[in-house]
């Protein structure tokens, strides 16, 4: 059957740079001198660690577990000494440092006992414990923890499994779909039976043709024998910037456009990176939890291309391995349209790291100075969600931040940097709509703090009433009480009184008075 194809509004068609780095196999990286694996690899959850300075660890040894149900676990990715337990730069743009676990490796590789789990004979509870246990979130980029995306309690009608890869640059997940593409159908298997999707859809743009093949067979070869029948299909789809965000995928493939405030579950769709998909097969079918990702090197260098790369590498380390030539000015993380630069590269490979550009004057020119916003709407018509980047430019600059977030829904935006690509002005919007964002944010954590401390203050005057009532309360009643008291006790005296004098006074009854 053809799949219809749908379009998604606004986009971008970049210079695509993927021939740089996709031609050459997936190589290994090298053990690098130390690995520095934070204990934070999102913003939507952190691990405790449980192991200490000293500890020996073997590789795949869980090394820090979730601090609720919204984390996953961190394992050692090689087998070495717990060296440091410390404060260390991350692959973020701010550099500001997070709490790591510092290994020095053995040099022996020795894996941890593995214990695969057979999904035909596990329980739905058994699998997404075993996904969380084995640190694995998704790997498109939003890092959000795959046992809660996939434990949703929703009726899932389509499984989409996203190939799209559609920044420029990266061709980390084309060069997985090339070499690793049985596993990534057997773990799109797996997901689809934890959410009971009825078909399986497999995008891929269509300039990626090695990979549509092999997606394409293994899809056909897991066909012939899957006695259940599930329906996997791979589809080319056109290739446009950011066909890869998950709505747009999902309008593409399915015709269905999820509003803003709703995910997609809501709509019967759930999606999931390629890369995720074969962490899950790995972590359920060979019981390896989630310690290596594959890492597109490319930019100005002399050795472009795929890296499995242990978390925990230093950045500095697959640059040196591959050969940064002269000129390199700056090194960005993911693509050049959604990356930042790094500020350090001691910063390490992360869960959600998918590329490292060395970029150079020649390859990403300075852009021109910024000019005056004319309004002439060619960042709107470029904005895949529909939004008027245009209007959030000026509201962002004046600090407009009600209307910002209230009329134009900043917070819909998803920083696809199109906009900003289009400007004939070369405004840097993006950087606009980041600051307003911030802005937004920490006035709202003002807000609740106030909120908070409101709550409190209030809560503890309307104590201190309650225990001043209680207080007064009880004194009245001790008062009530001892005048009870004193009041009983006065009628028993005058009674004991009345008694004694009775008893002490002559018997009137049986004397007669002397007449003399």
């Amino acid at each position: 059957m053809i799949q219809r194809l749908f379009r998604f509004r606004g986009g971008i068609e970049p210079p695509p740079h993927k021939q740089e780095s996709s031609a050459a196999p997936i190589r290994p990286a090298p053990l690098p001198p130390k690995l520095v694996v934070p204990l934070i690899q999102s913003s939507r959850g952190s691990a405790r660690t449980i192991v200490t300075v000293g500890d020996k660890v073997l590789k795949g040894q869980c090394i820090g577990e979730p601090e609720d149900a919204g984390g996953t676990a961190i394992h050692a990715p090689t087998s070495g000494t717990v060296t440091e337990i410390g404060r260390y730069p991350m692959a973020h743009p701010s550099g500001l440092a997070s709490l790591a676990i510092v290994l020095e490796p053995d040099g022996e590789e020795r894996w941890i006992t593995p214990e695969p789990l057979d999904p035909a004979h596990a329980s739905r509870e058994e699998l997404l414990l075993r996904i969380q246990a084995s640190g694995i979130v998704g790997m498109g980029g939003a890092v959000f923890p795959s046992h809660i995306k996939i434990g949703k309690d929703a009726a899932v009608e389509t499984l989409l499994i996203n190939g799209a890869e559609c920044e420029p640059w990266i061709t980390c997940d084309d060069r997985l779909m090339r070499e690793r593409a049985a596993d990534i159908v057997a773990g799109a298997k797996i997901l689809h039976q934890l959410n009971g999707a009825r078909r399986i859809l497999i995008g891929i743009e269509d300039n990626k043709p090695e990979a549509i093949a092999a997606m394409a067979a293994a899809a056909q070869e897991s066909r012939s024998g899957d006695k259940a029948g599930v329906n996997v299909e791979v589809v080319p789809i056109p290739t446009r910037y950011p066909a890869g965000g998950e709505k747009q995928l999902i309008r593409v493939l399915t015709g269905i456009e999820v509003p803003a405030g709703k995910i997609a579950s809501d709509f019967g769709v759930q999606c999931f990176n390629v890369g995720t998909a074969h962490a899950v097969c790995r972590a359920l079918a060979h019981g390896e939890a989630m310690i290596s990702r594959i890492v597109t090197v490319t930019g100005n260098v002399e050795r472009p291309g795929n890296y499995e790369v242990l978390l925990g590498t230093p950045v500095s380390s697959l640059l040196a391995l591959c050969g940064v030539r002269p000129g390199t000015n700056r090194t960005l993380m993911g693509g050049p349209m959604m990356g930042f630069a790094l500020p350090s590269l001691d910063a390490p490979i992360t869960k959600g790291s998918n590329c490292i550009i060395a970029a150079s004057p020649a390859l990403f020119p300075p852009p021109p100075p910024e000019q005056a916003c004319i309004r002439c709407g060619t960042c709107a018509r470029a904005c895949p969600i529909g939004l008027q980047p245009f209007e959030l430019y000026w509201a962002s600059r004046a600090k407009r931040f009600d209307d910002a977030a209230g009329r134009y829904h900043i917070f819909d935006c998803i920083e696809c940097g199109c906009c900003a690509y289009v400007c004939p002005a070369h405004i840097p919007l993006i950087d606009y709509f980041r600051f307003a964002k911030s802005e937004i944010r920490a006035r709202d954590e003002e807000h609740k703090a106030a909120d908070q401390a409101r709550a409190r203050f209030e809560s503890r005057a309307a104590r201190l009433e309650r225990e001043k009532a209680e207080k007064a309360a009880r004194l009245a009643a001790k008062a009530a009480e001892t005048r009870a008291s004193l009041a009983a006790g006065d009628t028993a005296l005058i009674a004991a009184a009345a008694q004694r004098t009775q008893a002490q006074a002559p018997d009137n009854a049986t004397t007669t008075p002397d007449p003399t």
